[in-house]
């Protein structure tokens, strides 16, 4: 989202839930699109339709990335096929559903999946895939819902910290200054801010914010997924520690020293240090004179944590060719083409038979790939995309409100929909 980098993983809005719920799809309870036949057991149809595949990119890396394996596979299938970056995914994807027109296949997070299906917009292809034994079984978890496997994850990344390493040299800090805690964070920040750079930077939102939420030990629900704990102590002082460094100059979010997200602000070198995942290499090209270091955020009070993002590869239940639409998604999420993807513009494949050559072709990733073993993935539950909208708009305002009347606010919210 927005790419899977939230980007990709940004919120729904509610004017846009409310299109969405309003026009769901065919549903694949209810028969084949009009325009083709279905094929086989599962009822996938067919046609001689092209196909649309819509992404929301981190930038050119990916767009051509995707564009050039799609239109080899185009050639080698004989399926005519277009891929439309979007500016506005989630926007473009409700246009598109809401007007009876949406794309054969897109990016679809986490925390849309429910909301998608219960509507009948998508289609639970999973079990349908060839491939489908090889991916994290955590994944498989994430756009598993309602015990039916929806869709292929198509890649996954965990956030971790990228410091600007002609910045760090010049600030006099050397490896031994590297952040392993919030201390030492706050530190490393207050030497790097001089001028128009900015210690760390970020975007303010809960998909970065959280990261220090789960460093504190907290959650927005439990793991179960059938509690709200987000006004727990635990996040009263994971905000409250953002909010004193926001407040001292040392922190700042993205849109403040006006860049879009905060690779664009770190490649702009507004800030020396940001919070992304790995999508941000891809966004890098476009900066050659910066020089990144990744590695792992620094434990907080509860040790080591991070967030996770993946986003799978949606199938409207309306598309008049889901047969092509399934094969192309097997060419997309073959170890090759994710190792291909990966080299292009940065995320981790999804299958687990290209871990071992993504390591040895990504030494410099590494700490992106540690942080699978203690990330958090972000909630699933139906409706929770409104809430992560009304959070974020809260956390604009962190630097002068109150955590515990902000994270009072979320509890409220979850409680309406969880459990």
């Amino acid at each position: 989202m927005r790419h899977s980098r939230w980007m990709a993983l940004g919120g729904i809005g509610i004017a846009a839930t409310l299109a969405l719920a309003g026009c769901g799809g065919s549903g694949f309870d209810d028969g084949p699109a009009a325009s083709g036949e279905p094929t086989d057991a599962g009822g996938l149809t067919s046609s001689d339709d092209a196909l649309t595949i819509m992404i929301g990119s981190s930038g050119d890396a990916e767009t051509t990335a995707v564009k050039d394996a799609v239109a080899a596979w185009s050639e080698e299938s004989g399926v005519d096929a277009e891929v439309v970056a979007a500016t506005d995914l989630t926007q473009q994807l409700s246009q598109g559903f809401a007007g009876g027109n949406p794309p054969d296949l897109f990016y679809l997070a986490t925390e849309l999946l429910a909301g998608y299906a219960d509507n009948g917009s998508v289609i639970a292809y999973g079990d349908m895939l060839e491939n489908k034994d090889d991916f994290y079984p955590s994944l498989v978890q994430n756009f598993t819902y309602n015990d039916q496997f929806y869709c292929a994850p198509k890649d996954f990344s965990t956030l971790q910290l990228i410091i600007n390493r002609n910045l760090w040299d010049q600030a006099g800090l050397t490896d031994a200054d590297v952040p392993t805690d919030w201390d030492s964070l706050a530190a490393a920040a207050k030497k790097l801010t001089s001028g128009d750079t900015t210690g760390l930077v970020f975007s303010g939102e809960y998909q970065r914010v959280g990261a220090f939420m789960a460093e504190a030990g907290g959650r927005l629900v439990s793991e179960d997924g059938t509690s709200a704990v987000a006004d727990s102590q635990e996040n009263i002082d994971a905000l409250t520690y953002v909010k004193e460094h926001l407040a001292d100059g040392t922190f700042a979010y993205a849109a403040d020293v006006g860049a879009g997200w905060g690779g664009e602000a770190f490649g702009k070198q507004l800030g020396a240090m940001t919070i992304e995942g790995n999508w941000i290499t891809g966004a890098l090209g476009d900066y050659p004179d910066v020089d990144p270091l990744v590695v792992e955020l620094p434990a907080g009070p509860a040790g080591k944590g991070t967030l996770q993002f993946t986003n799978c590869w949606g199938m409207a239940a309306d598309s008049p060719n889901q047969q092509a639409a399934l094969d192309l998604v097997e060419y997309l999420t073959s170890a090759d083409q994710q190792l291909a993807f990966s080299k292009a513009f940065g995320p981790m494949p999804s299958v687990q038979s290209a871990a071992d050559q993504w390591t040895t072709d990504n030494p410099d990733l590494a700490a992106f790939l540690a942080g699978a073993d203690y990330a958090q993935g972000v909630p699933t539950n139906d409706g929770v995309s409104d809430v992560f909208t009304d959070f974020n708009a809260q956390l604009a305002t962190l630097k002068d409100g109150d955590p515990a009347t902000i994270l009072q606010s979320v509890q409220s919210n979850l409680e309406a929909i969880v459990g």
